[in-house]
């Protein structure tokens, strides 16, 4: 292809709503275009790359024997009822009407398509097991779109689903997706770890997430480096930073004592003069409209995806001001466990062994001092906070570490949850009717794309992996009115072509450095440039990623990029 005939708009300066690089980085390489709040048109260069991506993706599931249909983006309500994610996926789901008042969604997963199409179709288990997996569009009514196409409201999804008569098949589907996205994020060049995860509104027994390490992500992780540990910071386990101060000694009891306008932990340690770890913190959080108070050390925070896990019941949220005050009798910031009998009490691990502690009155601007839990009041004990740097692995004794990464992919054991709630059954070998057992595996092709950017960028622009990149190589004549120049770039751009590659023709009319800064922003990883050294029969050869050159002959120029390429 050549350069002069591209729509590629690349711009000089960063776009002014940008946050993160990638954002900035793929809008002014022309990659992207916003066109409305996390909707985004995907221009020449964003759709070349994302093809390849895709291109990737096919291969490995194709590997594992799974099979790619196209199901509809446009969902009618009563699959989605007839799983009951109707009403738990909420203002997340876009919604609609049809002219008949039918109620309809825009799909966010496939679950309830695939399993409809398994219910009506598999009668028996010679027909097990399946894989089947899609390449198809999402979305989600994100209520804070941002970050470019890290959180948008439209994506592109892989999503695969396995049918399965046993657990020990599931167990080899899912093993079977673990290895495919282990080689397919390889083969996008990418650097990233898998970690325990929490299943969420999918449901099932296990899942694992795939995480690319970068301050543009949301999410958290925790690793042991030597140990091998990883976990989402929502699941993630440790052993606690010791309390900052011994807790006073005897037998103490629970006594009362006035904090005038002192609501918030800090606030309460600066006027007691007792550090944070002194605290109980005390939450009041409702799940199914029941209400629960959660206690931890005060300067831990909640996991509500623990939480959640030990209700086992519905989405958990925190409870409003007039709740809290119709069950406790005063405010949030005046909290505590003592008396507490018209709710579910639990506490965190690392308060079990405290004693003489501080924790609310149940009275506005009191608090109690030398409440010791098990004694001065009853509690289920619970795994309940989340992991903090610099807290250590339960068994090796590590520092832990967390860092901010993006989830690029994730795959759940979903179990029963669709095949037994939608109906699907298969004869086994005796002829007896059973249910068989489901997983689902995500990618977001997307964000495989940003994730690079976000990986590999310099002051000049993208660096992309060779096999994700738009190009892989550019052909450059330093001076486009030498005919000389022009021939011996025709002749090296058409070898490229001929050995395999991507190969761009720079044709433009423009000076030097334009072409070498547009090439450099758009992360094409070769640049052949011909030049003054033409004279002599070579050309300069520069690898974009770290911009190291090599002068190589020009009748060799294809074949020494080919052979960078394939490395």
């Amino acid at each position: 292809m050549r350069w002069s005939k591209l729509f590629i708009p690349t711009l000089r300066e960063d776009p002014a709503d940008a946050e993160v690089i990638s954002h900035k980085l793929l809008v002014r390489a022309g990659y992207i275009r916003q066109l409305g709040a996390g909707i985004y048109n995907y221009l020449f260069l964003a759709q070349r790359s994302i093809n390849k991506i895709i291109a990737i993706i096919r291969q490995e599931m194709d590997a594992i024997g799974a099979q790619e249909m196209y199901l509809p983006g446009l969902n009618p309500a009563e699959v989605w009822q007839e799983s009951g994610r109707w009403d738990v996926m909420g203002q997340n789901m876009f919604r609609l009407k049809d002219r008949f008042q039918r109620d309809l969604c825009l799909g966010m997963t496939h679950e309830e398509v695939m399993t409809a199409i398994a219910r009506g179709e598999l009668r028996s288990y010679k027909q097990l097991p399946q894989i089947w997996y899609q390449i198809q569009t999402k979305f989600r009514d994100e209520p804070r779109p941002k970050s470019g196409l890290l959180r948008v409201r439209q994506f592109i999804m892989k999503d695969s689903y396995t049918f399965d008569m046993d657990a020990g098949g599931l167990d080899r589907a899912y093993d079977l997706h673990y290895q495919a996205y282990c080689k397919i994020f390889d083969r996008c060049g990418l650097e990233y770890t898998s970690v325990e995860a929490h299943s969420g509104s999918m449901g099932g027994s296990q899942s694992r997430e795939f995480m690319v390490r970068c301050e543009a992500g949301e999410d958290y992780v925790v690793l042991g480096p030597k140990s091998g540990y990883s976990a989402n910071l929502e699941m993630a386990v440790s052993n606690p930073v010791p309390a900052a101060a011994p807790d006073p000694d005897g037998e103490l009891a629970p006594e009362e004592f006035h904090t005038p306008g002192r609501k918030t932990i800090a606030e309460v340690a600066a006027f007691t003069g007792l550090p944070e770890t002194s605290q109980i913190k005390s939450l009041v959080m409702t799940s199914d409209g029941k209400p629960a108070l959660c206690l931890l050390r005060g300067d831990h925070q909640l996991s509500e995806t623990k939480l959640t896990g030990v209700l086992g019941a519905g989405e958990v949220r925190p409870a409003h001001p007039e709740e809290i005050r119709d069950w406790f009798g005063a405010g949030a910031g005046s909290l505590g466990p003592v008396g507490v009998s018209n709710m579910r009490v639990l506490a965190d691990t690392a308060l079990q062994g405290r004693r003489n502690m501080i924790c609310g009155a149940n009275r506005d601007d009191y608090h109690l001092r030398n409440v010791t839990p098990g004694k001065d009041f009853q509690c289920q004990w619970a795994d309940l906070r989340q992991v903090a740097a610099g807290e250590t692995h339960r068994e090796t004794g590590e520092t832990l570490e967390v860092h901010k990464t993006v989830e690029i992919g994730h795959i759940f054991k979903l179990g029963y949850k669709y095949s037994e709630s939608m109906g699907l059954r298969v004869l086994d070998e005796s002829g007896k009717e059973v249910t068989p057992i489901m997983g689902s595996y995500g990618i977001g092709v997307e964000r495989i794309l940003s994730s690079a950017v976000e990986l590999y960028h310099d002051k000049d622009g993208i660096v992309l992996p060779a096999a994700i990149a738009p190009f892989d190589v550019v052909v450059t004549p330093v001076n486009n009115a030498d005919a000389a120049q022009r021939e011996a770039a025709g002749r090296i751009y058409a070898e490229c072509k001929a050995a395999g590659l991507d190969a761009l023709l720079d044709d433009r009319d423009e000076r030097p450095g334009v072409k070498f800064k547009d090439a450099d922003l758009i992360g094409i990883p070769y640049r052949i440039t011909v030049g003054k050294k033409l004279a002599g029969g070579q050309v300069e050869l520069v690898e974009r990623k770290g911009k190291k050159s090599q002068d190589v002959a020009v009748d060799g120029a294809a074949e020494a990029v080919r052979g960078m390429v394939a490395l």
